[in-house]
């Protein structure tokens, strides 16, 4: 169990001489933070006027006006006036740092002016000012801020094929996302428990492979209509977050292959009807048809294949004539290699539908086109195979399981999650992790493109379970994404993590509390029908 902390004032973290560098109460901690002036406050009303350069005509600028607007009339922290006084001012114009989502927040007698280069960098911008105006219940001390992401991608994967949440669960889960700069929603909507996403030319992968889900196999269907996909993503969209789903294959196919069982390659006993058929040419056919359908929901143009475990359920492949009979034609030594061989032409169908293929690091042994291709680095247990795919030339995302599977338990004293030989993802692991001391002597730090926390869904049987396990980590995720580790502080972070929980608590979330765990008992899931983890 986490000791309790003694804590200074939060308003003592901001009252600093002039221009010296502070401790500002922002998550992710932003790269420069000074007071210009001390004890001057500007004074911003829930009615604030939020306009945008009359030389900037973007319209997604103004989307991020309308956006930051909205939100500020939501804050209860604020004012109500509506009376004429300061202003928010957004700006696109040439930053020092070229970064296209850097930003500079400055706030003085007149109101506040954010600059960027992009759109993106603006919504940054409004973001860190949401956070101060809660902070400082609208009296606004004279910041200047200068801030820039450490790395590009800033994820969070939700599995929804064991479990089903549902939109307004996947909405709030942005919401707070976008509170805490993270860009990226990896969406796991098919696998074995359940087929989440509505493909019109194959009804049944829903009707049918809708139907059960992690704890209960005979559940009624759950899925996403694709108007309900369109919607979620807009949303994602206008709060900087790209969308990105994930379409398991080889492995992990049960559901779809209980909706049609014609291009199941078989299974195991453990893991029944696992795989699709890779020597059946109808496969490739059916899938780049779901796959097509799927690309046009989702504008990055990024689709996850998924490509793990396959050995957990291919045992059929060694007997099944068709597939020995591929295994000969192509010059194929071992199902491994098959494998491999399904993967290489489920990603060229994926290229020619102009999305980049996605993948578990297993795949980081296909020789697959860089520019075209994102590896995900899971198992923290083979660092070879991160070095492997670095050596490769292939954009990585770092999502080692210690520390950043928010499935694993997070106190001493949780009995009814994951652990990995009594190791388990307490938030301070969390907060110490930094993928640079990964990289071999020479290897390169701009194929990393960032990281992601993965939330894997067989002990997360309702989102009271999924608040506790994902509030606070997530801050800590946001901050070790954003922020340079000359940057970051533990104790700091400690600090401004504090605030934080009475807004879970004012939002309704069933927060985990490192601070005093006993607040909230850990939520005990609904008795599991199946006994394998994915590892």
């Amino acid at each position: 169990m986490i000791l309790k902390k003694t804590f200074a004032l939060l308003a003592f973290l901001c009252v600093h001489h002039a221009y010296a560098q502070t401790k500002c109460p922002v998550i992710p901690m932003p790269a420069s933070a000074t007071i210009a002036t001390a004890n001057d406050k500007t004074i911003i009303t829930r009615g604030v006027q939020v306009r945008v350069d009359r030389k900037t005509k973007a319209t997604q600028v103004q989307a991020v006006a309308d956006f930051l607007k909205s939100a500020i009339a939501k804050l209860p922290e604020l004012p109500a006036s509506t009376g004429r006084g300061q202003q928010i001012l957004l700006v696109i114009a040439r930053m020092q740092d070229n970064n296209p989502e850097a930003y500079e927040l400055v706030v003085n007698t007149q109101g506040v002016k954010i600059s960027a280069n992009t759109e993106k960098g603006l919504f940054n911008g409004a973001v860190t000012l949401l956070q101060l105006l809660r902070n400082e219940k609208g009296q606004l001390q004279s910041w200047v801020i200068k801030d820039a992401p450490q790395y590009a991608w800033r994820g969070f994967m939700l599995d929804e094929s064991r479990q089903f949440f549902g939109k307004e669960k996947v909405k709030s889960l942005l919401d707070w996302m976008a509170y805490y700069k993270l860009n990226k929603f990896h969406w796991h909507l098919t696998d074995e428990p359940g087929w989440r996403i509505e493909i019109k030319q194959y009804p049944k992968l829903t009707t049918v492979g809708g139907i059960g889900n992690f704890t209960d196999p005979k559940a009624p269907a759950t899925y996403y209509t694709q108007a309900e996909i369109k919607e979620i993503v807009q949303y994602a969209a206008d709060r900087n977050i790209d969308v990105i789903p994930e379409i398991d294959m080889p492995g992990h196919a049960t559901a779809a292959n209980n909706a049609y069982p014609e291009f199941s390659g078989g299974g195991s006993k453990g893991h029944p009807e696992f795989t699709f058929n890779p020597a059946k040419e109808g496969t490739y056919t059916y899938l780049t048809n779901i796959l097509r359908e799927v690309n046009d929901l989702f504008p990055a143009h990024m689709i996850h294949l998924g490509g793990d475990e396959v050995s957990y359920g291919n045992e059929k492949w060694n007997t099944n004539t068709d597939i020995q009979a591929l295994m000969q034609r192509e010059h194929l030594a071992n199902i491994k290699e098959v494998e491999l061989y399904f993967m290489q032409r489920m990603s060229d169908s994926l290229y020619k539908l102009n999305s980049k293929m996605l993948a578990w690091d297993e795949m980081a042994e296909v020789s697959l086109p860089k520019d075209k291709t994102i590896i995900y680095w899971w198992r923290h247990d083979k660092p070879n195979t991160l070095k492997m795919a670095l050596e490769k030339g292939y954009t990585t995302v770092i999502c080692p399981r210690l520390p950043l599977y928010f499935d694993f338990v997070q106190d001493s004293t949780n009995r009814h999650g994951r652990k990995w030989s009594k190791l388990y993802n307490p938030i301070e692991s969390v907060y110490k992790f930094n993928p640079l001391t990964l990289l071999p002597a020479d290897g390169n730090p701009s194929l990393i493109a960032g990281m992601q926390a993965n939330l894997w869904t067989e002990t997360v049987s309702d989102t009271k379970r999924l608040d506790y396990l994902t509030f606070p980590r997530i801050c800590a995720l946001a901050e070790i994404c954003w922020t340079a580790p000359d940057r970051k502080n533990e104790a700091d972070f400690m600090q401004r993590l504090q605030p934080q929980l009475k807004l879970f608590e004012a939002a309704g979330l069933y927060y985990y509390d490192p601070f005093n765990p006993n607040i909230h008992p850990e939520p005990v899931p609904k008795k599991k029908t199946v006994s394998d983890y994915k590892d």
